[in-house]
């Protein structure tokens, strides 16, 4: 298991240099093949060397070999988190189906809460495919059944949809945009109907102290758009990994 382990934190970090490109890229509608992996100051080739997953990085000391120009501690950052995420995913489910399925939901909500972040917009070309690979996972693996995913899939992004449709009439402009009803939906086929209202929840919670701060700061005000996709994808990793403990521990709590 161990070693197995190391081989999964690996796979996570070579995988999130991949997501990098998609992160940079994909907003851009540029080629995630072509051309291969340059400096995006001065475009000179990256070597194979120097594209060493969070090696390269403190190797470089976070500057280009070339330009000198400084590197985003994004990259590190989200290579670091794609190989943790797979890595306590897997210490949680070990070797099962659902490892494997919440592995690739990881994968995908990686790069949307980031693109999200940055542009206020979660592509279809991301959701789509999460959701028809997320199909093709819980049946084959028999992870779910048809009954469950339409009830996940619809009833969370129903209730989504409600919500905003509700806070555009009271609030008189869009409060919940069309790619956070469709990232719900995609949640409901990997984690049902539960599992996306609280990964909702526990990601509303992790908003709430930056929402709050940045209001206080006055630099946020209750009519700004706020983009809830990163907090959506940081929610569905607690619900993964602690989810089921939190609600049990919850439940302990009210017990007489």
């Amino acid at each position: 298991m161990g070693l197995f382990t190391v081989f999964i934190a690996v796979l996570g970090v070579i995988f999130g240099s991949f997501l990098n490109v998609v992160i940079w890229r994909l907003p851009r509608r540029e080629s995630l093949v072509r051309p291969g992996s340059h400096c995006p100051s001065c475009n000179k080739p990256i070597r194979f060397y120097e594209n060493i997953p969070i090696v390269s990085f403190l190797f470089l000391r976070g500057r280009c070999s070339s330009c000198k120009a400084r590197i985003s501690w994004r990259y590190p950052l989200v290579e670091f988190l794609t190989g943790l995420a797979l890595v306590l995913i897997f210490l949680t489910y070990g070797f099962s189906p659902i490892t494997l399925a919440y592995s690739v939901l990881a994968l995908f909500l990686i790069p949307i809460g980031f693109i999200d972040w940055d542009t206020g917009f979660i592509p279809d070309v991301l959701t789509f495919p999460a959701f028809i690979i997320g199909l093709i996972l819980v049946f084959s693996l028999g992870i779910s059944n048809w009954k469950s995913v339409l009830i996940g899939s619809l009833g969370a992004g129903g209730i989504l949809y409600l919500i905003g449709f509700i806070g555009r009439i009271l609030m008189k402009k869009e409060s919940m945009g069309m790619g956070d009803v469709k990232l719900l939906v995609v949640l409901g086929v990997y984690l049902g109907l539960k599992g996306a209202l609280l990964s909702v929840f526990f990601g509303s919670l992790a908003a709430m102290p930056l929402i709050l701060i940045s209001m206080a700061l006055k630099k946020l005000k209750l009519k700004d758009h706020i983009h809830f996709g990163p907090f959506i994808a940081i929610g569905t990793g607690v619900y993964m990994i602690w989810g089921e403990s939190i609600v049990k521990g919850y439940l302990n709590l009210l017990a007489p």
